[in-house]
């Protein structure tokens, strides 16, 4: 019987072909699916980022600003869906714009911490020795001082110092630059000692001893050959350390040492909520849950990560 004559339904034999191996991102991509709460939590950051920097669309900076003293505490209605402050604003445009304040904190300060810290830490596992030594106990000597307590003290001396700003058409309060450089100068000591303990372990691999040998300067070597190999671990910290940036602007908004009106942040929001914490609760509601809703996604997105990156895990 000839190849033609072979019936349609017929089985073809396994010859053995093996699919192709599967890369790096791929098996990332499927460590990461793995997380269920990480997928349920990427979309709901995704639709919380639309709220507060979509909603811009749909609400000025005038609206959020303009107040109303004939409407001062209301409760959420059709026309206010989160009701009014103790001047009659709206709660719904102020969490819009708050939010992208609390967001954008979180962001660039750790953008400042991730730099800090990837240098100090890649030059003290590179080179070793005494300035190893040195930038180690600069390290653990920051990491003994409370955050808060510095936070606390730095934000209070540098208040009203710094003037307000203008970008991209808003007008940002001088705390803001503070308490971005704050939080991210206070907060890269942890990433510096995982930076160094990734490059003491690659350092001595043999792809690095063969790059000194074909005469490669040390800048390449350290940004070019082992930083890239260092990513998965600074990728992680970095997702987990943008919901304590926004934690921690949320504390010292809180104590009245934050963000400082007209700016608004969803933190010094619910500081004008504390002597209505019964009476109005709408004032502190809404702004808290955002701030819960935020951190939660980020650090379940952020424990996706982690387990999708790390190289001993096995996708199903």
């Amino acid at each position: 019987m000839s190849v033609l004559d072979t019936p349609v339904d017929a089985k073809i034999p396994d010859i053995g072909l093996e699919s192709p191996p599967l890369s790096l991102s791929e098996m990332a991509w499927r460590r990461f699916r793995r997380h269920k709460l990480a997928i349920a939590s990427s979309f709901l950051l995704l639709f919380l980022i639309l709220f507060t920097f979509g909603g811009a669309l749909i609400y000025s900076e005038a609206d959020a600003n303009f107040n109303d003293t004939t409407k001062r505490l209301q409760a959420p209605t059709a026309e206010h869906p989160f009701g009014t402050d103790t001047i009659g604003r709206d709660i719904l445009a102020r969490t819009i714009y708050g939010g992208q304040i609390s967001i954008l904190i979180g962001l660039t300060a750790v953008i400042v911490q991730v730099v800090v810290g990837v240098i100090i830490g890649a030059i003290s596992g590179y080179y070793g020795g005494w300035l190893d030594s040195l930038l180690m106990r600069i390290t653990e000597a920051i990491l003994t001082i409370p955050t808060l307590f510095l936070l606390l003290v730095m934000a209070k001396f540098f208040s009203g110092k710094v003037p307000d700003l203008n970008f991209f058409g808003r007008t940002f309060s001088g705390s803001v630059v503070v308490i971005i450089l704050i939080i991210g100068l206070t907060s890269w000591p942890r990433l510096a000692r995982i930076v160094r303990a990734e490059f003491l372990a690659l350092k001595e691999n043999d792809f690095i001893l063969a790059a000194r040998a074909t005469g490669t300067s040390n800048t390449q070597i350290m940004f070019k050959h082992i930083l890239p190999n260092t990513v998965a671990p600074i990728v992680v910290t970095a997702t987990l350390s943008v919901a304590g940036a926004i934690i921690f602007e949320a504390y010292i908004s809180f104590l009245g040492m934050g963000v400082q009106p007209p700016t608004a942040t969803w933190g010094n929001m619910i500081t004008g909520a504390t002597t209505y914490i019964e009476y109005a609760p709408w004032l502190w509601f809404f702004p808290g849950v955002l701030i819960l809703l935020t951190v939660l996604s980020i650090n379940f997105v952020g424990d996706g990560l982690r387990d999708a990156l790390d190289p001993r895990s096995r996708p199903e």
